[in-house]
């Protein structure tokens, strides 16, 4: 399982457990303490799927719902707000106000990952499939193995995650500083020549002689999946 989640929550250790356990699901997970960090880093990181706080100590996440369902980039992001409000009428302002589910504090956090993959399976059926396929290459998220043309492609840790985030994303071009917010999404100290080697090592394994080149350079913008 893959796929970007952005928390934007003011409690420290609800974010420490829900980026724990979402990680361990193989999801890649930022997140910001507050609405107007959270607005601004949301832009970078680029999410499938926003968990938003309501009640936050600067805009509301109200607010921040409202703010992204008029931003043509985002009107579309699936947003699951955390609550501690519980009344009805609660309930009906969230999902007025632009959410796709509403989910009570405390919550365990089985059914939080039931309703991320419910939302995701309507909105992105990609970040909730074992399996991901584009030409030949096939990429077995449970099983961490590659295929390409039916024979076994061995990759190392990095250069798997870097495939996925790609598979995940075809026919798109990333810039460097894009690809290490979503591949190393918590790692400052990695440099664009690190991205460049495991990139090279990448294009190694996955580019096989006598078939079409998978992993391209885009001049002066960055690398895709063909």
């Amino acid at each position: 399982m893959n796929g970007k989640i952005f928390i934007i929550e003011d409690e420290p250790s609800i974010i420490q457990l829900v980026q724990h356990n979402l990680e361990k699901e193989g999801f890649i997970v930022s997140s910001s303490l507050n609405g107007n960090d959270g607005l601004k880093e949301l832009k970078k990181f680029e999410p499938n799927l926003l968990l938003l706080d309501w009640m936050l100590p600067d805009l509301s996440g109200i607010e921040i719902c409202k703010n992204i369902r008029k931003a043509n980039s985002f009107k579309n992001l699936p947003i699951i707000m955390l609550t501690a409000k519980g009344e009805e009428e609660d309930k009906i302002k969230g999902l007025d106000s632009g959410v796709d589910d509403y989910l009570t504090k405390p919550f365990s956090f089985n059914e939080l990952m039931a309703r991320i993959k419910a939302v995701l399976r309507r909105t992105n059926p990609t970040c909730v499939s074992d399996n991901l396929e584009f030409d030949d290459l096939n990429l077995d998220r449970i099983e961490k193995r590659v295929f390409r043309d039916k024979k076994e492609i061995k990759l190392g840790p990095t250069e798997f995650r870097l495939l996925e985030f790609f598979l995940s994303n075809p026919k798109r071009v990333y810039s460097r500083d894009q690809i290490l917010e979503n591949v190393w999404p918590n790692n400052v100290n990695v440099e664009s020549r690190t991205i460049d080697v495991h990139i090279r090592r990448l294009r190694q394994s996955v580019n096989i002689k006598d078939k079409k080149e998978l992993i391209r350079t885009v001049r002066s913008s960055g690398y895709s999946l063909i």
